[in-house]
């Protein structure tokens, strides 16, 4: 008998996102996003979130599975985000998961949110090569990991954000440079009609004495609105293409720097980007020409997969079923700021106060 198809819900943030998986191949997935709801508020509120995944829940499921062409019947398995990201909103995902694993009297796997952005490269590209190299860049977290086998053996972190990450700093560049949000998209757009040589901004830890794997973009966000401040002082319209083409190439530069660098270390032939910033036009194309010359595979998720979803969840899910992994107990609960350590993520009891990195970075001020 072959693997049963797996259900993977996420709401770890402003996404409700359902996605059905079975053996490694994507039968069906929907996403109900309520970005435009926390837009005018210049971030992610999380009561409006966690209000909209109850909503949008049995929506999304339902178009999911019609998708599919499937009934709920049909489910065999479900994952579901149990952190990082909004304590609220990740309870609802729960709760509903929770719901439709006991009607259904099929498995519960609880997923750690990264590692659903890793396993979605596994829809469009295959297994994963052991060992690969995976650049996560998202709204809280910029991360270079050493991968073998996702769903038995532990995450090896080689380097962290320790401040800002990527996607935060293109949040919070473009509300000073009068962007709207999202302001990762806002600042790609605007970048293409930019000269990305006009403006000298840093390269935040790329020195001999820095952290060789680790990041920074506190600072680049710092020298970015500095630059926006000195054009308004001086009474001179803002060159907005040029900051935000030149903010942009900083950002990737740094980014695939770091990560070509760790696969020669590490002698990896292979490196994947994933995360919402792996969206970002110009961090796409210089991974990909840097990963060329140096004779490295690239591997990046189409766009829909960048973005949370749930058909990542249901991919971890998928692959934690045909490893043998135990499912969740009963008691799971949520981690709103839970480490990346291994694919499966099942707290229990009180979680751990606090939003999550990647969540928190993305709410209205």
């Amino acid at each position: 008998m072959g693997s049963p198809v797996v259900l993977g819900i996420e709401s770890s943030c402003d996404e409700t996102g359902a996605g059905l998986v079975r053996e490694g191949r994507l039968l069906g997935h929907a996403v109900a996003s309520s970005m435009d709801e926390h837009a005018r508020f210049g971030g992610v509120v999380p009561e409006i979130a966690a209000r909209a995944h109850v909503h949008s829940f049995t929506p999304v499921v339902r178009r999911a599975l019609d998708a599919a062409g499937l009934r709920m019947a049909d489910i065999g398995a479900i994952a579901v985000t149990t952190g990082p990201g909004l304590s609220g909103a990740l309870q609802v995902g729960l709760a509903g998961a929770k719901s439709l694993a006991y009607a259904l009297d099929v498995p519960l796997y609880g997923v750690h949110h990264l590692a659903g952005h890793v396993a979605a490269d596994t829809l469009e590209h295959g297994p994963l090569p052991d060992p690969c190299m995976v650049l996560i860049v998202s709204g809280g977290h910029t991360s270079l990991l050493l991968v073998r086998d996702l769903a038995r053996d532990p995450i090896v972190h080689l380097g962290d954000t320790v401040d800002d990450a990527a996607g935060e700093c293109f949040d919070k560049v473009a509300r000073v440079f009068g962007l709207p949000y999202p302001g990762g998209p806002a600042i790609d757009r605007t970048a293409r009609d930019g000269d990305p040589r006009a403006v000298r901004f840093p390269r935040p830890l790329t020195g001999p004495r820095d952290a060789r794997y680790a990041f920074s973009f506190s600072g680049l966000k710092t020298a970015a609105a500095r630059w926006a401040e000195r054009h308004r002082i001086q009474g001179e319209d803002l060159p907005l293409a040029d900051g935000a083409a030149a903010l942009q190439e900083a950002v990737a530069d740094v980014l695939t720097r770091k990560a070509v660098a760790a696969c020669r270390e590490h002698r990896v032939d292979t490196l994947v980007v994933v995360g919402g910033v792996a969206a970002n036009s110009r961090v796409r194309a210089l991974a990909e020409e840097r990963c060329r010359a140096a004779g490295i595979a690239l591997r990046v998720p189409s766009l829909k997969l960048c973005t949370d979803n749930g058909a990542m969840i249901a991919a971890v899910g998928d692959l934690l079923v045909r490893a043998g992994a135990e499912p969740a107990p009963l008691e799971v609960s949520i981690d709103p700021s839970a480490p990346l350590e291994r694919a499966a993520l099942h707290p229990k009891g009180d979680c751990r106060v606090g939003k999550g990195r990647e969540a928190a970075s993305r709410l209205a001020p």
